[in-house]
């Protein structure tokens, strides 16, 4: 007993309800947001082919996260959750938004119910009420869909499996570091960033949530759930007004906005374009779509977008808009005489590297054409992640959530047919990001990247390695290898060389997974984030409009660095970053940026697949679970 009187714990938080406070996500939320997203836009088609109500119950017990970011991620008419509870006359608040939906054209509703909603009293409010009151009072044809433990099951999605590995290889480090002295903690994910937050700090703000609920104390209950509860809470309750009436002073000075997309197709893209005009439009602007990337802006392609005409475009893959990989360096003159034309005061690129080396141009022919001097945002959007200035793209979490899926059946497969060797191929360009993630969160045995030199010899040690795992262990081996990882040692080379070391021992096969990783419908991961991030464009832009647009004669004169940046997730925060500062951070010639924080991963991939690696703590401390949201 003498020896064992300390004892060190380090928690990781598993639920699907995410009502743990301290941490952005537990392991499973978006697994669980993945099934239910996928039961919505499945529910969709057949509520709009029979004119049809759903009303949706989501778990999540007296936490609203799942029923709230659903709602967003879906575009639901209507969200009941326990920390906004409704009014007392909810059915007839309901009822009129409804009502107001089906005279605008709509087909269908899709009202969605936590299981522990309640109204301003505090009483229940269940999915069979809802249907009650829907057919009593407007006579729709409602149906109820209670998804229950459908929400606990199924295949991990990729960000659960690289957060349980992020969280689980810092927990092991964690205990090999602390003494006797050293607090409880619990490693959690704040933004993108892995951190150790105290224990027993994360369990009482988490029991004060519960006395709020249980004392009616709704605004303190929503606060203690954090800052990204409420920018959900808050980007909810815009996007969903039945008028786009503004709240502003009528005296706030209107503006034209335009959003352009660049580069190659992404999800996320389309949930990024309905946030950015109906927050422009909530905020009085004139909102312009550009349609066709800087071809349609050089022709003058451009369509003032309401409110009606971004129905229903989260939930789609691609973009509507039409997106190109052109850059606007041959026709400067005629972007900017667009420009000119339409007023534009501010003009948002959504896209990958083109999006921002577009924005960089734009910014530098700002001298030679004066329409160009408006203030301009960039939203990394592409699959590659390849973007300085962000940790995470748009897109490129629904793109490894594709590749994954296809690697899971490639396993599947090769447990029939034993002694193989897989060799899937990604896209990404020069970035490896797509393999390395991709390999650690299936389970893959390495992954052949640019970034990362690898020769002859690397894969003969890997024959090697494969040899040893045929006669002991489990008898397949997959490799991830990036499309342009090496300009000799192509995917068919590798192949060929497994296939004659190999000879007796196992066969080769090889996957080009191809253009399948740009498609699908949005993660609600890209969805949501998309979303969020136009907004916050937006807010943006509309600062700087205040600051550079003369109000006599409407001209704008935005030269500084800061008014045309990049909008990321870097670490912990959004952060906007002049596109000026990221040129000396990116590799222009490969497309990629000088430091990329992935890499850090590639021991543990390394480790995971039995191989010998080194890997260091990503994680830091922090004191206070206030500074966690």
């Amino acid at each position: 007993m003498e020896s064992c009187k300390n004892i060190q714990i380090v928690g990781l938080v598993g639920s699907i309800d995410n009502d743990f406070c301290g941490t952005d996500m537990t392991i499973g939320t978006d697994t669980a947001l993945q099934r239910i997203i996928d039961a919505i836009d499945s529910v969709v088609s057949t509520a709009h082919s029979h004119q049809r109500t759903f009303v949706i119950e989501v778990m999540g017990r007296h936490c609203g996260y799942l029923a709230l970011v659903a709602a967003l991620a879906s575009e639901a008419d209507f969200c009941f959750i326990p920390e906004w509870p409704v009014p007392v006359d909810w059915p007839t608040v309901l009822c009129h938004k409804l009502h107001i939906m089906r005279q605008e054209g709509s087909r269908l509703n899709i009202v969605i119910v936590a299981e522990g909603a309640l109204d301003r009293e505090g009483k229940a409010i269940t999915a069979n009420q809802v249907r009650n009151v829907v057919k009593e009072k407007l006579h729709y044809d409602t149906r109820v869909t209670v998804l229950g433990h459908v929400q606990r099951g199924g295949s991990p999605s990729a960000f659960d499996r690289l957060l349980g590995c992020r969280m689980g290889a810092e927990a092991v480090l964690a205990l090999m570091e602390m003494t006797p002295a050293s607090e409880p903690c619990v490693v959690s994910i704040d933004g993108n960033a892995i951190v150790r937050v105290p224990l027993m700090q994360c369990v009482h703000r988490t029991q004060a949530i519960q006395k709020a609920m249980e004392t009616h104390d709704w605004d303190t209950a929503v606060k203690l759930r954090g800052r990204s509860f409420q920018r959900n809470l808050e980007t909810y309750r815009l996007l969903t007004k039945l008028e786009p009436k503004s709240d502003l002073p009528s005296n706030e000075p209107s503006y034209n906005v335009a959003i352009i997309n660049v580069g190659a197709p992404a999800g996320g893209m389309n949930a990024t374009v309905r946030s950015f005009v109906r927050m422009g439009i909530y905020r009085g602007c004139k909102v312009y779509g550009v349609r066709n990337s800087f071809e349609g802006l050089a022709n003058g392609d451009l369509k003032e977008m309401s409110w009606k005409d971004v129905n229903g475009w989260v939930m789609h893959g691609g973009s509507f808009l039409g997106t190109q990989k052109q850059l606007p360096e041959k026709n400067m003159s005629q972007v900017a005489a667009t420009l000119e034309k339409f007023k534009i005061h501010g003009l948002l690129i959504v896209g990958g590297f083109e999006a921002y080396h577009s924005c960089l141009m734009l910014s530098h022919a700002r001298s030679q054409y004066p329409s160009l001097r408006i203030p301009l945002c960039v939203i990394p959007c592409t699959i590659s992640n390849n973007v300085p200035g962000t940790s995470i793209s748009l897109g490129s979490d629904t793109a490894v959530n594709e590749i994954c899926a296809v690697i899971d059946k490639i396993k599947q497969s090769a447990t029939g047919t034993k002694k193989r060797v897989f060799i899937v191929e990604t896209m990404g360009g020069y970035c490896g990001y797509l393999a390395t993630l991709s390999a650690l969160a299936s389970g893959a045995d390495n992954a052949y990247i640019f970034e990362e030199k690898f020769n002859v010899s690397d894969i003969i040690e890997d024959v090697k390695v494969i040899s040893r795992k045929m006669r002991t262990g489990v008898q397949r081996y997959l490799i991830v290898r990036c499309e342009l990882a090496n300009k000799n040692y192509t995917t068919q080379f590798v192949s060929q060389l497994f296939s004659e070391e190999g000879r007796g021992q196992f066969s080769t096969r090889i996957n080009v997974l191809g253009h399948a990783q740009q498609g699908g419908n949005p993660a609600p991961f890209d969805r949501n984030m998309g979303t969020k991030l136009a907004a916050n464009a937006l807010e943006f832009m509309l600062a700087q409009a205040k600051k550079y647009v003369d109000p006599a004669t409407g001209a704008t004169n935005a030269t500084d660095a800061d008014s045309a940046t990049l909008l990321g997730l870097k670490d912990r925060r959004m952060v906007f970053t002049p596109v000026e500062e990221l040129a000396e951070e990116t590799d222009f010639q490969h497309r990629l940026p000088k430091d990329q924080w992935w890499m850090r991963l590639r021991p543990l991939l390394r480790i995971l697949a039995k191989h010998d690696s080194t890997y260091e703590t990503e994680a830091f401390a922090v004191t206070d679970v206030e500074n966690v949201d």
